[in-house]
């Protein structure tokens, strides 16, 4: 069996993707002497070098590959050992043009950028194939190889192609998933606009209509191309797996970065040996720290909980994004040790050497233009010593207080043409509810809505439009067993076709909620209600109302105005041993508080009203003992109270009673006992 954690290495994860066929040989000393003073232990190395390795058909090159990797490894450092798959190389596509991806209009994209790929192309399966065979027998063997790295951030930027060879495979796939052509029909509805097919061979892939297409085909589709990539990781995975067995394989997931909504890391994380992750800062005006916690969290959820790493993150600045601000003194070191908190073994970075030329020049890198006389040097040198301070963490498991649904399938399905309101975005109420939680001081596990959720005091449903029956007895199963229930507005609607549950809204919830929707009633931009509550509260919401009926919930907060004045806006609904509340409306970040603040109270979760807003604080535990995560994004100086005494990592230093965290600081706490 492959290993689930890098071969090799005894320490956390730190380095980055290296691209040493960029800059010449002479270059190469001195990188490694560099990265042996910065203390990496790990780089990702051959990601985008197929035209190096194969520069004609059939004829290899692995010279310059031999000398780095041979250079790595004489110098201590482990090497990620990538499957150039993402980008074929230019004769590759002049002999297959049909191998490059075409959109939903017809037009077929050309050679020059990356991940231009018909992921069901025959002849770009071979080459895959071939190029990853090449590579595992020569390296499998290897000394220095930790792990395997196939493809790189699937799903970026093309995850469906729409061509004749996919509209071939999209058949082949539904014959396999339906069996019948009649069971496709029954399930995408078509008895609407006579758009019955009689044979297979009618369909073709969700290409460009005249109006909207048939939603049920949509999403399909969206399965299909997920799973149709997913075959093509698998298919490297199991050649490597052979060829070099024993050393794990990965690929770079995106998990909560809204560029990589096309892929189902559920299934996923299922398939790869170790979960790595690649996460940047979204500059859009919101704390970008909070939108990292929440990427680390799913990230370690999709793990199962496992350690997982953090394969690619950035030193500074990005370049890809309409401005592309400088990360504050200290702020890499919160942003890395971040995520290690929340279970990641390692902080690594794309990338090393920061490149000259390409569209990626002006990303930010572990050694800058300006070379190790920059900040960003120093700080790389202070975040690697501490790092090698934290060794003692691997192998143990963040602990979370909280459960959140997250399915990819319900986003897909949700942001599909033609819905009550375009303003009701599912993302935008995951990071809100998450940002809520966040700001409570709860640590979150996202869960699939048909898994255990029986040891959560708490779970969140921020947006779950498409809801399978099986996941509707599972969250009356575990309100019914006394666990506490938040659901949000348009959640429970449709099955996994998009065919709306039968009967009154919310379908696959109105048991465990006991209430009706009658009606939607979606607000206008600009619109906006107010909410009373018993205890003279009066949160607002928007985008969203709800002509709703009560069938045994009782009303905690009533619409003051608008269309549904007097009408009940948020429910709290004991059923069993538990307890499920429902709010109808997109509440804002107040009302999302007190909503949960009240949730939380009957889950019996004790308030850490101690803390201060983002400080924040984690746990993780396992046979070397408990580490508690201290990380002070505020330029404020702050005290974290201890449950027990134990020795700072990063200073050495002792903590008892209460832990000093400087103001945009971190430190990390091994508790006694």
């Amino acid at each position: 069996m492959p290993e689930t954690t890098p071969r090799g290495l005894t320490r956390l994860a730190f380095g980055g993707d290296y691209n040493p066929e960029q800059w010449p040989e002479s270059v190469w000393q001195d990188d490694v002497r560099l990265m042996r003073e910065a203390g990496v232990t790990m780089v990702s190395v051959g990601i985008f070098s197929w035209a190096l390795l194969e520069p004609s058909p059939g004829e290899y090159d692995f010279g310059w590959l031999d000398r780095i990797v041979g250079l790595l490894h004489e110098n201590g450092i482990r090497v990620d050992l990538g499957t150039p798959t993402v980008v074929p190389p230019v004769w590759f596509y002049r002999a297959h043009p049909e191998a490059l991806p075409v959109t939903p209009e017809g037009v077929r994209l050309e050679f020059g950028s990356r991940g231009a790929v018909c992921h069901s192309n025959a002849d770009y399966r071979a080459a895959a194939a071939n190029i990853t065979t090449r590579l595992a027998e020569r390296y499998g063997d290897h000394p220095a190889l930790a792990m395997w790295h196939v493809h790189n951030e699937y799903g970026v930027p093309v995850s469906a192609c729409y061509c004749d060879s996919c509209a071939a495979h999209f058949r082949r796939w539904l014959e396999t998933t339906y069996g019948t052509v009649d069971a496709v029909n029954a399930a995408w509805g078509t008895a609407f606009w006579g758009q019955r097919y009689p044979g297979f061979a009618d369909i073709n892939p969700p290409r460009a209509t005249p109006t909207v297409g048939n939603p049920g085909q949509a999403l399909d589709y969206k399965r299909f191309a997920d799973a149709t990539m997913r075959e093509n990781f698998v298919a490297e995975r199991d050649i490597l797996h052979r060829l070099a067995p024993g050393v794990p394989v990965t690929t770079n997931f995106m998990t909560a970065l809204s560029q990589c909504d096309s892929v189902d890391y559920w299934a996923w994380g299922r398939e790869v040996d170790i979960v790595t992750n690649d996460h940047y800062l979204i500059t859009d005006g919101r704390r970008t720290h909070v939108n990292l916690a929440m990427a680390a969290d799913l990230t370690r959820s999709v793990a199962g909980g496992a350690p997982w790493i953090l394969l690619e993150h950035s030193t500074s600045g990005v370049n890809w994004q309409p401005r592309n601000p400088a990360k504050a003194p200290g702020q890499m070191a919160r942003n890395s040790l971040g995520h290690v908190a929340r279970g990641s073994e390692g902080a690594m970075f794309f990338q090393w050497r920061q490149s000259r030329r390409g569209a990626e020049k002006f990303h930010s890198a572990m050694v800058p233009h300006g070379g190790t006389d920059t900040r960003v040097w120093r700080e790389v040198v202070e975040l690697g010593a501490s790092l090698d301070s934290l060794a003692a963490l691997r192998g143990t498991r963040t602990e979370a207080d909280v459960a959140v649904l997250w399915d990819w399938h319900s986003w897909w399905a949700q942001n599909l043409a033609w819905r009550p309101t375009e303003d009701a975005d599912p993302r935008e109420r995951a990071d809100a509810f998450y940002e809520a939680l966040y700001d409570r001081h709860l640590t979150v596990d996202f869960a699939h809505p048909e898994s255990d959720l029986s040891t959560y005091p708490l779970v969140v449903v921020p947006a779950l439009y498409l809801m399978t029956e099986a996941a509707g007895n599972n969250l009356r199963e575990y309100v019914e067993n006394g666990g506490t229930l938040v659901v949000s507005f348009f959640s429970g609607i449709v099955d996994e076709h998009d065919a709306v549950h039968e009967g009154a809204y919310p379908g696959a919830l109105r048991d465990v909620l006991g209430l009706t929707v009658e009606e939607f009633a979606p607000l206008l931009p600009g619109e906006s209600v107010r909410l009373t509550g018993p205890d003279g509260s009066e949160p607002a919401g928007d985008v969203w109302t709800e002509f709703l009926v009560p069938r045994g919930a009782d009303t905690v907060w009533t619409y003051a105005d608008g269309l549904t004045a007097g009408r009940p806006a948020v429910t709290r609904h004991r059923l069993g041993r538990g307890t499920a509340w429902y709010v109808s409306t997109r509440l804002g970040h107040e009302g999302l508080d007190a909503l949960l603040g009240r949730a939380a109270e009957d889950a019996a979760i004790t308030p850490r009203a101690d803390l201060p807003r983002d400080l924040e604080v984690v746990r993780r535990s396992g046979e070397s003992g408990r580490y508690l995560f201290a990380i002070n994004h505020t330029a404020t100086d702050a005290k974290v109270p201890l449950d027990a005494s134990g020795t700072e990592l990063l200073t050495g230093e002792r903590a008892v009673g209460r832990l000093a965290v400087p103001a945009g600081a971190v430190r990390v706490v091994r508790l006694d006992g």
